[in-house]
């Protein structure tokens, strides 16, 4: 029975921007020179940080690391969206959702995962100094990223298993611009559904509350430390080296806790449309500018790196 209901729905429609029809032509204007933007950031921040041996540092061999899950992030998303603001037919396959279900959920769970090892690395900066080289050596930070991105793989693969095990035996609309939970679950028939979602609601919520308690932690004692430093230069000094990550985590959980936070209740389309475009594609746009402009060997790198490199070969 659960086979012939697999096979009632062979593909599914997404009509996320079908109510903005005189818009389409203008978000995707907007969208392919933000999202060309995140690749190109991201890109330079791995490379500067891969080629320029004054950054081989944890704080930036995870910013490495979170560069790459932006770019995956997005490449499972946003290709998509832009070629379909530029069609008219909107279908995709069963299969194809899945696949970037699981695609989109591995890089955003592997995100949120190292967000909180870069909050712990501050953390071992300022509040054991003395011990940073031991706890954070190249080994150990090794270790957390590729913990980051066990965790995330095995969150997106139980998501996307839990979600694509559900019987869709009726209409094949989605309500999104990508193959998200919420309206794929509203799609999917049987009497387990309810249960079903309310276990991957629960499985979304406590990784982003998990990580959030965990970096609100870090800082606790981040804060604590810094208040008890006497100088106001060397204050300053301890909270700019947070700066750029506490700013990137703001973002990321304040558009996080919009979308999985937020009350129950009538939603409209256009409403879950504008909000979904906030951590789509805003937030991605967004971290590279962040760490770049508030990290100051960052910018040096690139600058040294790419800028000076450009202009000699002009020359």
């Amino acid at each position: 029975m659960q086979g012939a209901n697999f096979s009632a729905v062979t593909e599914f429609i997404l009509i996320g921007f079908s109510t903005f029809p005189h818009l389409q032509l203008m978000f995707f204007l907007l969208f392919l020179p933000m999202y060309l933007f995140t690749l190109l950031g991201n890109l330079l921040v791995m490379a500067a940080v891969w080629s320029e041996r004054s950054l081989h540092t944890p704080t930036h061999l995870f910013l490495c690391a979170l560069s790459t899950s932006e770019v995956l992030y997005t490449f499972a998303i946003i290709p998509r969206v832009l070629a379909d603001l530029l069609s008219t037919g909107r279908s995709i396959s069963f299969r194809a959702c899945a696949s970037q279900m699981f695609f989109s959920f591995t890089p955003g769970f592997t995100h949120s995962f190292l967000l909180t090892v870069m909050g712990y690395d501050r953390y071992v900066a300022i509040c054991h100094p003395l011990r940073y080289n031991v706890l954070m050596s190249p080994r150990g930070c090794a270790c957390l990223v590729a913990w980051s991105w066990a965790g995330g793989s095995v969150m997106g693969l139980l998501v996307t298993s839990i979600v694509f095990h559900l019987p869709f035996c009726g209409p094949n609309v989605i309500h999104h611009f990508f193959c998200h939970v919420p309206p794929l679950v509203k799609l999917a028939c049987g009497d387990n559904v309810s249960t079903m979602a309310m276990g991957v609601g629960l499985v979304c919520i406590a990784a982003l509350l998990g990580c959030g308690l965990l970096i609100l932690l870090s800082y606790a004692f981040i804060v604590a430390a810094i208040l008890r430093i006497p100088s106001a230069e060397g204050r300053h000094k301890a909270f700019s080296t947070c700066a750029s990550h506490l700013t990137v985590v703001v973002v990321h959980y304040g558009f996080a806790s919009v979308i999985y936070l937020k009350p129950k209740g009538p939603q409209s389309l256009e409403g879950d449309t504008l909000m979904g475009i906030t951590y789509t594609v805003l937030t991605p746009f967004l971290s590279p500018i962040i760490f770049s402009l508030r990290n100051k060997e960052l910018k040096e790198a690139v600058k040294k790196t790419f800028l000076s490199k450009l202009f000699l070969h002009r020359s």
